[in-house]
């Protein structure tokens, strides 16, 4: 819940799992990205980015955990909606 898709594949590939079972979890995973994406974006953040170097350090975050950036763009942009 904590963690993107790609995330999660480097963490599976690393543990040796079959590709195939590793492409079936990240497919499963990517339906949701955006609404994981903002869970963990509202618990670390809750509020929006107050000026350039917050938005960085938001969005380094997400990065950090996996998520896409289109995601992560969507995340930090649609915080300033809140």
């Amino acid at each position: 819940r904590k963690l993107g898709a790609s995330r999660v594949r480097q963490e599976l590939q690393a543990k040796g799992l079959p590709a195939q079972a590793i492409a079936e979890a990240v497919q499963a995973m990517r339906s949701t990205e955006l609404e994981r994406a903002r869970e963990v974006w509202r618990k670390k953040f809750g509020e929006p980015p107050a000026d350039p170097a917050a938005r960085v350090k938001q969005v380094r975050f997400l990065i950090s955990r996996g998520f896409a950036a289109e995601v992560v763009k969507r995340v930090v942009a649609g915080a300033e909606d809140l």
